[in-house]
């Protein structure tokens, strides 16, 4: 088998692009099983006899141990090897898809749930660091993270496609199924073309890990309770205030210890953390834009989930196009530049998903913002993940990449808690039926549209400024 040279000087086992392929088919497993969950929520309540309430927690267990494990899992992949973490993580991603596609009964399902979040939570940085550790920073690492966006971009609205299908036709067990005949070949190939990263030497930052791991999931988990009890309740506060304690517990040990969990020292870039915000909203937007594009296509129009699957291809197909067109944008005319460009899409498509109503048609209300959408998608995650990364060495390749999950997770739960505490406020305007479930719609989707362009702000005073100086630094 041949071999070739990484970012940070190693030799790893296979081509670039064989590496590039398992950790890429790797992460998509994962975005493909988020959405795919997504379609089959009705079919799974009525299989296994599952409450409103107990439904609701197939996807928050999972968004809870998803978002909680995340530092912990990408520092790990620091100290202890990236191809071992990842190997961790396709073992438990696989093994839990096994038991929820055999689930009997709802707390068999929910509790294989919040271990396949965990699954997720380690395979998700170790994707990103491998990518930013085996290619070096320029045009081929440029090329990869535009592959990588593709997947996070395109493959979220083909995900619900597949769900529809799945829905419709098979069984919503055939979606975890899928996933132990891929995560086992993709353990194999995995064993094969991946060399281990060097590891850290030091002691464990115990401390720094539970703070986050508890901080992170209590911070979580007030975000997805508020969107069952409103945000000014006093549970919600309550744990909310409990994150807060354990975050700042969390900082406090960082600036103390030789080896922290999160290197403080990745906030000293302007670029970076305008990176982490921009992603925050922008997938604030992004994952309030399927969930309440899907709800206007079933409730208001009348789709069927098929229906409604294959509605999301007017955005999947230019999603793709736009990802791959990243490379050859950024060369010519700058990360920034393009960045604020998608958003500005974006920005304008969900306007003008926004203004759709009951009467109005799939084709000139959705399929057409859709388009734009699609463009802004696919093109801005690709500048979003090059600049989080940008310029860390490679000792903090996981970390980076963790806090650009974290971002990533974090900005999708925030995000959507925030937008339907805006559907439920819209509530009280004096309509009813499928006028006042689009108008809240309307209004959830116009609040998306807000954050983008908030995003956009974020990307031109930090991310522009900041690449831009270290463009002209270089030359």
């Amino acid at each position: 088998m041949s071999s070739s040279e990484s970012a940070d000087g190693r030799l790893i086992n296979g081509h670039p692009s064989a590496v590039l392929g398992v950790v890429l088919i790797s992460y998509l497993m994962i975005v493909l099983d988020i959405s795919i969950v997504v379609t089959g929520l009705p079919e799974i309540r009525d299989d296994l006899g599952f409450t409103p309430v107990g439904l609701s927690w197939v996807q928050n267990i999972y968004t809870l141990f998803f978002g909680g494990f995340l530092l912990l899992a990408a520092r790990a992949g620091d100290l202890l090897g990236r191809k071992r973490m990842l190997l961790v993580g396709l073992w438990i991603f696989t093994l839990s898809s096994l038991s929820i596609g055999l689930a009997q009964t709802p707390y068999w399902l929910v509790i294989a749930r919040g271990i396949q979040g965990i699954g997720a939570a380690i395979l998700a940085p170790s994707v990103l660091a491998l990518i930013s550790t085996t290619f070096p920073e320029g045009p081929e690492r440029t090329r990869a993270l535009a592959y990588y966006s593709m997947v996070a971009g395109g493959g979220a609205s083909l995900g619900l496609v597949l769900g529809g299908v799945f829905a419709d036709q098979l069984s919503w067990r055939v979606g975890f199924f899928m996933n132990v005949p891929i995560g086992l070949a993709l353990i194999v190939m995995a064993m094969r073309v991946l060399s281990e990263t060097s590891r850290q030497k030091g002691a464990f930052d115990v401390v720094g890990a539970v703070s986050s791991t508890l901080g992170m999931g209590a911070l979580v988990y007030a975000i997805v309770h508020s969107t069952e009890v409103g945000w000014l309740a006093m549970s919600t506060l309550g744990v909310l205030a409990i994150s807060i304690g354990l975050l700042a517990l969390f900082i406090v040990t960082e600036q103390r210890v030789a080896q922290p969990m999160l290197p403080l020292r990745l906030f000293a870039s302007r670029e970076r953390v305008g990176a982490y915000l921009g992603r925050l909203l922008f997938l604030g937007a992004m994952v309030s834009f399927f969930f309440f594009a899907t709800q206007f296509m079933q409730l208001v129009l009348g789709f069927s989930p098929l229906q409604a699957g294959i509605g999301f291809l007017p955005m999947t197909i230019p999603t793709f196009v736009a990802a791959l067109s990243v490379p050859i944008l950024t060369r010519r005319f700058g990360n920034g530049a393009v960045l604020c460009l998608s958003l500005a899409l974006l920005a304008v498509g969900m306007f003008w998903l926004s203004l759709a109503d009951e009467d109005a048609s799939y084709w000139a209300g959705v399929a057409l913002p859709m388009l734009l959408i699609g463009l802004g998608n696919g093109s801005a995650l690709g500048p979003l993940t090059i600049a989080g990364v940008s310029q860390v060495h490679s000792e903090d390749q996981g970390a980076a990449s963790g806090m650009v999950n974290v971002a990533h997770q974090m900005g999708g739960t925030l995000g959507l808690g925030i937008l339907i505490a805006f559907f439920a406020h819209a509530s009280n305007a004096p309509l009813s039926g499928t006028t006042l479930l689009s108008h809240q719609i309307s209004v959830a989707v116009l609040g998306g549209s807000i954050m983008v362009c908030l995003a956009l702000l974020v990307a031109l005073f930090m991310i522009v400024p900041a690449s831009s100086a270290a463009a002209r630094a270089l030359n």
